[in-house]
């Protein structure tokens, strides 16, 4: 089920928003929907419980993406990944990078908070 809401966009957003739809042949309002259905599926993590906060904090990229991931490293030195096999290694590092950047948000948030003494 879908639901019609206006809204006021920034000219920057739409601008990008028609580049990118003109560029990959598709519709602005796809565009954009998808655009708000990957920022509301990740919380941003000022606004996660201080649980959450905490195990942010003590994350890792996940055994199954790892494993992967130290293969297609191997690969890579070896000069062996296929077009296929770039796009995987490039989706997990980005994965890896999101992660990174949201564990160090969680630490701020987490000393901030009193949650975690500062590691300076």
């Amino acid at each position: 089920m879908s639901e019609f809401v206006t809204l006021e966009l920034p000219e920057n957003v739409t601008r990008n928003a028609r580049e990118l739809a003109e560029r990959t042949d598709r519709r602005v309002e796809d565009i954009l929907v998808d655009w708000l259905d990957k920022a509301a599926a990740e919380i941003p993590v000022e606004s996660l419980p201080d649980e959450e906060i905490l195990a942010l904090c003590e994350k890792q990229l996940d055994d199954e993406h790892q494993a992967e991931l130290s293969l297609l490293f191997e690969q890579n030195r070896e000069g062996a990944l296929n077009q296929e096999e770039q796009d995987r290694l490039d989706k997990i590092i980005r994965i890896y990078r999101r992660g990174l950047v949201r564990k160090a948000q969680a630490w701020d948030i987490a000393v901030a908070r009193g949650l975690k003494t500062s590691l300076n």
